[in-house]
């Protein structure tokens, strides 16, 4: 009796490569399921779709996914980490720029000094030198700029040496 999980291909002949099997279902229902988990763009998804034997010529919006993964994380990354994840999923350069012009500089503020509270809550420093250099580099690695991020360190300070005073 034949054992089901058992080929009778020759590996020397298909150069290791496992057959492929017939994709199950439509491209669709498959793309479906993708999204159902979260948000991709068309070359994430494109890529998923090929890797499981679909050949598909779908169109998807980039740009609504560009713009909902913006809105999603823009409340603790900055635009060029933004930007730099957006570039990875494959949105071309126009598609990253009119997704971040929805970014106003007071929101990049209010998050980054949201951010700048929570880190300060769980380990004050001194003065504002020590904040910027603790504090303020992860902000930097997050994406932020360096005016938004001094920013929001000069009005956590400001506000918790207000609270010590009161």
């Amino acid at each position: 009796m034949k054992n089901p999980g058992w080929s009778l291909r020759n590996p020397a002949l298909d150069g290791g490569r496992k057959a492929r099997a017939a994709p199950t279902g439509t491209a669709v229902d498959s793309g479906l399921r993708y999204l159902t988990g979260r948000a991709h763009s068309r070359v994430e998804l494109r890529r998923k779709l090929l890797r499981k034997g679909f050949e598909t010529d779908d169109y998807l919006d980039d740009e609504a996914f560009a713009r909902a993964l913006v809105r999603r994380r823009s409340t603790n990354r900055g635009p060029a980490a933004l930007a730099a994840e957006l570039s990875a999923k494959g949105i071309d350069r126009a598609g990253v720029a009119t997704a971040l012009a929805g970014l106003d500089g007071d929101a990049q503020l209010a998050a980054a000094t949201r951010l700048v509270e929570r880190l300060y809550a769980a380990k004050p420093v001194p003065g504002y030198r020590e904040m910027l250099d603790s504090i303020g580099a992860k902000l930097v690695r997050r994406g932020y700029s360096g005016a938004i991020v001094r920013a929001a360190c000069r009005a956590v300070l400001t506000g918790a040496s207000g609270d010590a005073e009161a």
